[in-house]
């Protein structure tokens, strides 16, 4: 059921990882934003739209992972954009196909239509389509091309999986010389376009006020810090305090580390 966050903007919440849609009405349809995750949600989502008379007329994926990159038919066939990063890299893991089991994708989660993204030019500061401005905040935390939308005139910042109560920075340790730096000037830039953002939307996570825009970014910045200074991150999203059904974010942190110590180690030359 779509709930509305602030005026014009409301959200549709997943119970797959608490992923949250988001739907933008402009004044010819709505702008949907990473559309969701199981089928039946997406068909939920698509008959709240066009019970209430709208139709979508764009779409926009955040960043190349699969429960990104998602759509089901009865969403209609409007364009549906990227970064024109996110789109190469999409075609590019998509190439070979993709493995249900290695993603971890549930099996009610169709993949008929994954991944079909246009990405707009390199460097495009908006997304194309008549409707409130919806500014691109491209940056290289994460994934390759991700985007956090800045919803100006709406005072919404659209985060991604940024900015999460439930996730921490979950690095980008493929594509990225140097991730944590990566995903730090990241968070930079978000924090640059904050003034007069009164609704923050995580890609994975709760919706929430003003108050928590800086907490939230003060929060990742910290776990990142303590990563990379080798310190235990006295962080809530991890361990005992961590919110039900989240224990696994521990694992992901234990693992992030692991690499990070790997990536680090000194090349021995045996000649």
């Amino acid at each position: 059921m779509l709930r509305q966050v602030a005026e014009g903007v409301l959200i549709h919440e997943s119970e797959f990882c608490q992923s949250n849609a988001v739907v933008v009405q402009g004044d010819d349809g709505v702008l949907l934003v990473d559309p969701g995750i199981h089928e039946d949600e997406m068909v939920c989502l698509a008959k709240d739209l066009s019970g209430s008379g709208q139709t979508v007329v764009a779409a926009f994926s955040t960043h190349p992972h699969w429960d990104h990159l998602l759509w089901h038919a009865e969403l209609g066939t409007a364009p549906r954009f990227s970064t024109a990063r996110c789109a190469a890299t999409v075609r590019d893991r998509l190439a070979n196909g993709i493995d249900r089991e290695r993603f971890g994708i549930p099996d009610e989660v169709s993949l008929e239509l994954l991944g079909l993204v246009t990405g707009l030019p390199a460097g495009t500061a908006r997304i194309p389509w008549d409707g409130p401005e919806v500014r691109i905040i491209e940056h290289r935390a994460h994934a390759p091309g991700h985007a956090a939308l800045l919803i100006e005139e709406r005072g919404v910042l659209v985060a991604g999986d940024m900015l999460s109560d439930v996730l921490i920075p979950m690095l980008d340790l493929n594509d990225t010389g140097d991730p944590i730096e990566d995903y730090l000037g990241a968070l930079r830039l978000i924090e640059g376009v904050t003034d007069g953002v009164e609704i923050l939307i995580p890609g994975h996570g709760s919706v929430d006020g003003r108050d928590q825009v800086h907490a939230r970014i003060a929060q990742d910045r910290a776990y990142l810090h303590a990563v990379r200074n080798g310190d235990d991150p006295a962080d809530p999203r991890l361990g005992p305090s961590a919110k039900p059904g989240w224990e696994w974010v521990s694992t992901v942190h234990d693992m992030q580390v692991q690499r990070l110590a790997q990536r680090n180690e000194p090349d021995v030359n045996l000649d």
